[in-house]
């Protein structure tokens, strides 16, 4: 499985003011052909933040999610904005969302979401050494900002309220990675 399918064609079918929608025409190495649906999005289109105040302790935000139409605990996060490198993005999250910013940011992984239908990359970033700073940024209610011990990552994970798979698999790599310093 080491040649990838031909692409034959690809077509925009639909445009939101946020999304595109192409249509890619495969054709894998058995001959077989296939139409395959998916958003158009940039390769790596955001930047995720696990911010820590110590080793044990991380901030998260609690936020409205419109596709679940519920509130959900996450990390701070979000898009580029135009000439920014992850580094400025990050700290420009943590400023707006949790009011930090941050003297260490490590890339710890580049995470995929739906890699069936989308192309969408986000860059997981470890943030260390805070101090405080606010930053205006776009969100349309206060962001409620808490702080959770690593060391009780189960019981944040069986919470109703925490569903994001790359939050929690980000969690769990920077406890686990901060197990073996």
């Amino acid at each position: 499985m080491d040649d990838k399918p031909e692409i034959l064609d690809t077509r925009l079918v639909a445009r939101s003011r946020l999304f595109g929608i192409e249509s890619v025409h495969l054709r894998f190495s058995n001959g077989e052909e296939r139409e395959f649906e998916r958003l158009r999005t940039p390769p790596l289109a955001g930047v995720m933040c696990v911010p820590l105040l110590d080793d044990d302790t991380v901030v998260l935000i609690r936020e409205y999610g419109a596709g679940l139409e519920n509130y959900q605990l996450t990390l701070p996060k979000g898009a580029y904005e135009h000439g920014e490198d992850w580094r400025q993005a990050a700290n420009r999250e943590l400023r707006e969302e949790i009011g930090y910013g941050a003297r260490s940011l490590t890339h710890l992984k580049d995470m995929s979401l739906s890699p069936g239908y989308m192309g969408h990359k986000i860059r997981v970033v470890i943030a260390r050494d805070l101090y405080e700073e606010w930053l205006e940024g776009d969100e349309p209610e206060p962001l409620e900002v808490l702080t959770w011990k690593l060391s009780d990552l189960e019981s944040l994970v069986q919470r109703e309220d925490m569903t994001e798979a790359r939050v929690i698999a980000a969690l769990y790599m920077v406890r686990e990675g901060l197990r073996r310093l």
